[in-house]
């Protein structure tokens, strides 16, 4: 057993997509705990000393891809927060892929059903939620982003650290 910090694979996001995501984090997130930056996770807790394994692994996977579409599909409730939901065929093979190099590893969270999503508020009191995702609710109309990459990051016990981003290659 190592005593590496474990590794979390994130989509890489469009700038735009990424700037409009974060806007909402920061709103509304509670500034004490929001120690990381608006994500999508495909995978929360892979074992940190197979770092170079999982980079490669992404690195790969990247190479045989090209930047697709993601549909937000709206606003979604935690109970004590809210996330947008997301939607995409090629999202969910390129999940199934890498969760099939990584099962040996693959915790119970990342061996569940997956459920894209983007949170922009959490641990926050159920009202306050209830209060956000009414309002998002009202203006949502769906829309798409891209997901451009991949990015291998570092769990530090609350922030993360930005291993590598892995550019999606094909034309």
């Amino acid at each position: 057993m190592s005593d590496l910090p474990p590794l979390i694979v994130t989509a890489a996001l469009d700038d735009g997509a990424f700037a409009w995501f974060e806007d909402l984090r920061q709103s509304h997130f509670p500034r004490l705990r929001n120690k990381v930056p608006a994500h999508l996770t495909l995978f929360h807790a892979l074992p940190g000393e197979h770092e170079r394994e999982v980079a490669r692994t992404l690195k790969a996977a990247c190479q045989r891809r090209s930047a697709f579409p993601l549909d937000v599909r709206g606003p979604w409730s935690l109970g004590r927060g809210v996330a947008y939901k997301l939607a995409s065929s090629d999202l969910e093979g390129l999940r199934k892929e890498l969760a099939e190099s990584f099962s040996p590893w693959l915790t119970r969270q990342d061996s569940s059903p997956y459920r894209p999503h983007i949170t922009v508020q959490n641990k926050v009191e159920p009202d306050e939620a209830r209060l956000l995702l009414e309002t998002l609710q009202l203006e949502f109309e769906p829309f798409q982003i891209f997901a451009e990459g991949l990015m291998l990051w570092r769990y530090l016990g609350g922030p993360w650290a930005l291993v590598e981003r892995f550019e999606f290659e094909a034309p």
